[in-house]
């Protein structure tokens, strides 16, 4: 029996993510998070469709300029994460009083409200486009634990081809459900398992990479990697796979939020910095061993996907069980992409209809052997509607490799360079022509240089597999 209790919330639920203040009348948001929950959100973050990508990138860029490129954006990406959690808190990094919920906040704070705009426009994007790619992500794997079960029942030459439209709408039906979570703070549980299912199949794509090299008898690949028939198309490729690269990388976006679930003392940024550190000094090395393991197994055969590519075939229950991992921990990395979309869209609707009972009333209901579970219109509608368009573009463009260079060349120099170094020599004061301006603008533009051209790369990649 379902017992439905509508009650007229004294403040409105979409407004639990509203900044905490003394006089809002506002009950404070309890922090609770510590620094292995911090880095447990980053892994589920960072560890997602991109490190499956990785074997390939490697495989374009070849023996030398493919573990070069992992280490150096992991280096990019220690730097921009120290400065970004040092605007967390305004304008002093440990005891300013405002505090920067989110990257568009931090944003506003250091630099104006016309950077801002410009930054949010990146930021949702971003946000958007972490959607379609876990949604595409989460269709080949399902596909792929069917072929698998197809390859090793009818041989490895059967014609096992499965479409993967239904699995997306699966996943978005999933997703409808999993956004009704209220907000980032109650998401400790899912992100620490969807870390938990990062690890798993990280660990398999790993050992099955090693396998495949010591059953090989040799170490494949080559120091200029895959040949192509033109230098056009090699030029495409690698940058291409510079894009895919970026993309494993960037979780900056989300920094802030997974920073305002960190308690005090000591002072978040402290936390947050060894939780960036610790997280990303391990994510690159699972980025160096899966890129690297596949490549040596692989050679320029690499498939854009290690687990669904194929290249593996036995033991099969291994590869199931892999891509089963990879389907549950990209339901929580969904939803760490999504939340703070859903936060800042919803905190804008209630601003604008302040009166609106569609937007404030929310309705309790009990369903037998379940907690009780908050139900809210304006949540169900607009998270609803948003799973349904990531779901359709995933559908309109299931190109897996071309989307993730796409994604991670559009946001990369904008939110993991361009603005926090920007708020740093804000925050500092620092003089233009000094030591410190003079590096960090080379710093700047050695990172948009490879962003141009891991565009330009990408896009050229995207709009010839839609064509063909």
């Amino acid at each position: 029996m379902v017992e439905v209790v509508e009650r007229e919330a004294q403040k409105s639920p979409l407004l639990t993510d509203a900044p905490s203040s003394s006089s809002s009348g506002h009950k404070p948001l309890k922090r609770t998070g510590t620094v292995w929950t911090a880095i447990a959100h980053i892994i589920t973050g960072v560890i997602g469709s991109g490190v499956l990508s990785l074997a390939w990138s490697v495989a374009q860029l070849g023996w030398i300029a493919g573990p070069i490129s992992i280490l150096l954006f992991g280096g990019i990406s220690i730097i921009s994460s120290f400065l970004l959690c040092d605007c967390y808190r305004f304008p002093d990094p440990e005891v300013g009083h405002v505090r920067n919920r989110s990257y568009a906040q931090a944003v506003k704070s250091y630099l104006g409200k016309k950077s801002m705009w410009v930054c949010e426009i990146f930021v949702q994007e971003s946000y958007y486009g972490y959607g379609i790619a876990y949604t595409i992500t989460s269709a080949i794997s399902i596909k792929a634990i069917q072929r698998s079960n197809c390859f090793h029942k009818k041989g490895h030459q059967a014609p096992c081809e499965f479409g993967d439209s239904t699995y997306m709408l699966l996943f978005g039906a999933i997703q409808v459900l999993f956004s009704q979570i209220p907000n980032f703070h109650h998401m400790e549980w899912l992100s620490i398992f969807a870390a938990i299912m990062s690890f798993a199949y990280t660990f398999t794509g790993m050992a099955l990479g090693f396998a495949k090299v010591i059953g090989n008898g040799e170490i494949r690949g080559d120091i200029r990697g895959v040949s192509t028939s033109t230098a056009a198309e090699k030029v495409w490729l690698t940058s291409q796979a510079i894009g895919d690269i970026a993309f494993a990388y960037t979780y900056n976006v989300i920094l802030l939020e997974i920073q305002d679930t960190l308690k005090a003392p000591p002072p978040e940024n402290q936390t947050m910095k060894k939780a960036s550190m610790a997280a990303t000094l391990l994510t690159t090395f699972f980025f160096l061993c899966c890129g690297c393991f596949g490549y040596a197994a692989f050679g320029s055969q690499s498939p854009g996907n290690i687990l669904t590519g194929f290249g593996f075939y036995e033991p099969y229950w291994l590869v199931d069980f892999a891509n089963a991992c990879i389907v549950l921990h990209l339901v929580g990395g969904y939803q760490v992409y999504s939340q703070p979309l859903f936060a800042a869209a919803e905190r804008w609707i209630v601003k604008k209809l302040p009166d609106s009972r569609f937007v404030h009333k929310n309705y309790k209901i009990r369903l037998p052997l379940i907690p009780e579970v908050q139900l809210n219109l304006l949540r169900l509608c607009f998270r609803t509607a948003y799973v349904g368009s990531t779901t359709a573009l995933a559908i309109l463009f299931p190109y897996f490799n071309q989307v993730l260079g796409v994604l991670g060349a559009l946001n990369f120099w904008p939110l993991a360079i361009y603005f926090p170094v920007e708020m740093y020599l804000v925050q500092n004061n620092v003089r233009p022509w000094t030591g410190t301006w003079m590096l960090l603008q080379a710093f700047r533009v050695f990172c948009l240089l490879c962003t141009i051209l891991a565009f330009i790369g990408s896009v050229e990649g995207l709009i010839s597999s839609k064509l063909s």
